[in-house]
């Protein structure tokens, strides 16, 4: 029933986010979003989530919480499968090209960009109990943002 309700309000979210171009509320505004779209690893059919980010200078760095869940997010399942991911941030839609970062590069982003920015976060790892994957989104074409 908790999955039923997260998919339900992950389309609510990605409705809203599309609606008014990633305009954010007033309660979310130190904290960004973007719109990521990956064809489902199983069956193909695109999948839009909104997923939290930081920008850095070769792209989006994203992350998979799941909130403290000791399963791996879908959406995480279908970026590390997938060649190619529609990116909205704000108005602006471009093509990324998703990397998994691994090892002490998986860990340096995690502990010097995700972290040092929202250390809260860390709170997510330990009731986890796993190690939380973190990806690198490239764009494209010569997009930027």
């Amino acid at each position: 029933m908790k999955r039923r309700f997260t998919r339900v309000g992950n389309r609510i979210g990605v409705w809203m986010y599309r609606t008014l171009n990633g305009r954010p509320s007033r309660a979310s505004r130190q904290v960004k979003v973007l719109v990521i779209t990956t064809p489902g690893r199983r069956t193909g059919i695109p999948r839009a989530t909104c997923v939290r980010f930081l920008q850095t200078p070769s792209g989006f760095v994203v992350w998979g919480t799941a909130s403290g869940s000791p399963r791996e997010p879908d959406w995480f399942r279908n970026l590390r499968a997938a060649q190619l991911a529609d990116v909205q941030v704000g108005a602006k839609r471009l093509k990324v090209r998703p990397r998994e970062l691994v090892g002490a590069e998986r860990d340096a982003t995690w502990n010097t960009v995700v972290l040092a920015e929202a250390p809260k976060l860390a709170r997510y790892e330990r009731r986890a109990r796993r190690t939380i994957p973190v990806a690198l989104l490239q764009p494209v074409d010569g997009g930027s943002t």
